[in-house]
């Protein structure tokens, strides 16, 4: 009876880990990139969090263009970090999570439009001024402290300018002619500005099979924080929402299919401050752990 047992036993440890390790084998590869400001060292309980509900998956912060270095022009940043994760990508049959927080978001849209090969399953975007920024927070007025966001307009449509990133998704709804003729990055990357790419651009980003808006009203930095949304200030400042935006109607980059696909999924937490979105596990369990498949 009691070699009947220890055999049993045996029997239910190697099916146990046997289903375990075929269990954790089963998920993607998440890529996080951070936002201004930030370095990997900030993404610790994310990590955590992933850890315990997801174990075993292959998760990579990519370290560049940390702290201040998050400043320099997004383009310059996309091209560094397509070179880190393409690597990462090719190295993973069945595919990847981008999970892209903040100034993030806008990089990893940019880096899904640029890749024709990409294999990112769920694009992940948390509080990210997907349709730009226009707002006095406190990042603006540590960077230009001499300057309102109803005057921010006179430095960032500027050649200079745009070589800031924060000014790359200036987006001025009181100059829009400005903003359409000046900035290099938003207005290409949402072909307002009309460019060569476009079509690609948009064949490209639709390869994504999952497209996951993260936001909130206690944001406190994305301005209006609806942008995380797709969501933006007509010229009245009024919030016009993401089906009313003309990147939507006439679908430039692919917004509008994504949606008739039904593959936009909406989060919105309310009592989030900007900097604690990746760090708060409501967020994560709510918004973020089942789409990390």
């Amino acid at each position: 009876m009691a070699q009947h047992r220890g055999y049993l036993r045996v029997l239910v440890t190697f099916y146990l880990t046997f289903l375990h390790l075929t269990f954790t084998a089963s998920y993607k590869p998440v890529i996080i990139v951070h936002g201004l400001f930030d370095s990997p060292s900030d993404f610790q309980l994310l990590l955590s969090f992933i850890n315990e509900t997801h174990p075993g998956t292959n998760v990579s912060v990519v370290d560049l263009f940390d702290r201040t270095e998050s400043l320099k022009s997004l383009w310059m940043q996309v091209e560094g970090f397509k070179r880190a994760i393409y690597p990462i990508m090719q190295n993973a049959v069945d595919g990847v999570h981008l999970f892209c927080y903040s100034q993030g978001g806008l990089i990893c849209r940019a880096l899904l439009s640029i890749m024709p090969d990409h294999n990112v399953d769920t694009f992940i975007s948390l509080s990210a001024p997907q349709m730009g920024q226009y707002g006095d927070t406190k990042y603006l007025k540590w960077l230009f402290p001499q300057y309102m966001k109803s005057n921010l307009y006179r430095v960032c449509y500027t050649q200079l300018g745009q070589d800031v990133s924060i000014c790359n998704y200036w987006n001025d709804p009181h100059h829009r002619d400005l903003y359409l003729n000046n900035s290099n990055f938003l207005a290409v990357l949402n072909d307002e500005r009309l460019h060569p790419n476009a079509t690609a651009w948009k064949r490209n980003l639709l390869r994504i099979r999952k497209l996951i808006l993260i936001g909130g009203p206690d944001d406190g930095v994305i301005m209006p924080w609806e942008s995380s949304m797709f969501a933006f200030y007509d010229d009245n400042e009024m919030v016009m929402d993401m089906t009313s935006q003309p990147v939507y109607l006439l679908d430039t980059f692919g917004l509008k299919t994504l949606d008739v696909r039904g593959d936009i999924v909406f989060c919105t937490m309310p009592n989030v401050s900007h900097t604690n979105w990746h760090s708060n596990r409501a967020v994560f369990d709510t918004c973020i752990a089942k789409w990390l498949t």
